[in-house]
């Protein structure tokens, strides 16, 4: 079934595309504010910040330039607690984020209840995302009735489509893809099935597209060990952080193994997985069919979307 459209408004407050940053979703009572941690005196000016909700604090991982740190939390005076954040770390505060996004009601219908039930939500979706989360042990809340739940849970969801867009990719609904792509399976869906082969390891892998995301497969093979000889290479922390979460587990002399499915950024990164050292996934994967290219087989998919729905007075002259 394909997705339906969302309208989201996006308003530069001080007209620069580094300042700070309103979103929010037609029809939803939620508002997101986020800015660099060098405009907080001027975040925290804003009305938003003394409004109940939850709030993310972002900064990029010194261990793996992949992947960010993450810390959320929630309050009835948002601001209190940024300006707790901001101190020192002697003094209690927070080093390690350079970024922060608070969500709060339109509507100021959120309680306290409300922003415990979401931050322990968020806590437990974040954990599972591959972040690096700066909470600690993930806490459960349940104190609200069943329809508040229902509310929040749509809440969560409003939440988890706004922050991609703001640049805040660690609520991706990895389980979510996966389980689309077990559908497809299970029903014999038609879709592109994706190969690559290193012969000289033994090694082949096979990845799947699902809503844009590529999805190496559970059983696929790639190379035991990060292969590349020059002294950083951008997936490597990748490669590592996989093999130590048991993503990539032990196979066989040469070679390990996909032990699920995994959900990577792009073509390219996992290439670069499977092959131990940095590789182009345009054109190291090949379509199982026809053996093209990724990128062939992708720019064949453009070429084959004619504009019919055009206005005559609109379609490209012939001849």
């Amino acid at each position: 079934m394909k997705n339906q459209g969302r309208s989201i408004r996006l308003f530069l407050v001080d007209g620069l595309p580094t300042g700070l940053l309103t979103a929010e979703i037609v029809n939803w009572t939620g508002h997101a504010l986020t800015g660099p941690r060098s405009r907080l005196g001027d975040l925290l000016k804003r009305p938003e910040c003394s409004r109940t909700g939850v709030y993310f604090l972002v900064g990029p991982d010194p261990d793996n330039p992949m992947r960010s740190q993450i810390y959320i939390g929630e309050s009835d005076d948002v601001a209190t607690r940024l300006k707790q954040h901001n101190r020192p770390e002697d003094k209690g505060g927070k080093d390690f984020w350079e970024r922060v996004c608070l969500v709060t009601s339109k509507d100021q219908n959120l309680t306290k209840a409300h922003v415990k039930y979401l931050e322990a939500r968020l806590i437990s979706i974040a954990s599972k995302s591959g972040g690096a989360l700066m909470n600690g042990t993930a806490h459960d809340y349940d104190m609200l009735p069943e329809s508040d739940r229902s509310d929040m849970a749509y809440f969560v969801e409003q939440i988890r489509t706004i922050l991609p867009v703001l640049g805040f990719d660690f609520l991706r609904d990895q389980q979510k893809l996966i389980e689309q792509l077990h559908q497809q399976q299970a029903q014999q869906q038609p879709a592109a099935v994706f190969v690559m082969e290193i012969p000289k390891y033994g090694i082949q892998a096979e990845a799947r597209e699902v809503d844009g995301e590529f999805v190496v497969l559970a059983g696929s093979l790639a190379r035991d060990h990060w292969a590349s000889s020059s002294h950083y290479t951008s997936y490597q922390p990748l490669y590592n952080e996989l093999r130590e979460s048991g993503v990539l587990g032990a196979a066989g002399k040469g070679h390990v193994c996909f032990t699920r499915d995994h959900v990577f950024s792009s073509p390219s990164a996992a290439a670069a997985v499977v092959a131990g050292r940095s590789a182009n996934g345009r054109t190291t994967w090949l379509e199982k069919d026809s053996r093209m290219t990724y990128g062939d087989w992708q720019s064949a998919q453009i070429e084959q979307q004619a504009p019919t729905d055009l206005p005559a007075d609109q379609m490209p002259a012939m001849g």
